[in-house]
């Protein structure tokens, strides 16, 4: 079976970003795939589960009520590693376009007290499984370590 091209990515050199993982036409469409890297794969600990789940919450509620992004969002979720997130986007964007609105919407998950959107049993499928206070902890690190002021080598994927 051939390797999947998110297997192919060099994990070892990867640093915290923002990634453009995959475009994939889609009917008349082109439909990117952002790789929101959080985390050092394999250097440093991958997030709670509790803390990437109520960050998808936030990040997706956010994301989806954007004026100028939410009617172009398809996905926001957490990869299985938890190292980061997916975000899909309808329309061709490049990894500099996007780090306006993720630095918005990690700064929203950093700031965000109150109760958290979709955290009620007839809402989410596991609503005991969040961790507010390592959602805001990981994502004020992202947003002041990486995307407050990010570099080239952020943006594209290593060799």
């Amino acid at each position: 079976m051939e390797k999947i091209a998110s297997f192919q990515i060099n994990h070892e050199a990867l640093l915290r970003g923002v990634y453009v993982s995959r475009k994939d036409r889609v009917g008349g469409e082109t439909v990117t795939t952002l790789d929101i890297r959080m985390k050092e794969p394999n250097r440093e600990p991958a997030m709670g589960q509790g803390a990437i789940h109520t960050i998808e919450h936030l990040a997706a509620t956010y994301l989806r009520n954007d004026a100028e992004w939410g009617p172009r969002i398809v996905y926001f979720g957490p990869m299985g590693c938890l190292t980061g997130c997916y975000l899909l986007v309808r329309g061709d964007v490049e990894s500099s376009e996007m780090v306006d609105i993720i630095r918005r919407t990690f700064q929203f998950v950093a700031d965000f007290e109150g109760d958290i959107p979709g955290a009620a049993p007839r809402d989410c499928g596991n609503w005991l499984l969040h961790d507010l206070p390592m959602a805001r902890w990981e994502s004020r690190r992202y947003v002041d370590e990486v995307l407050a002021d990010i570099r080239p080598e952020n943006l594209v994927y290593p060799e």
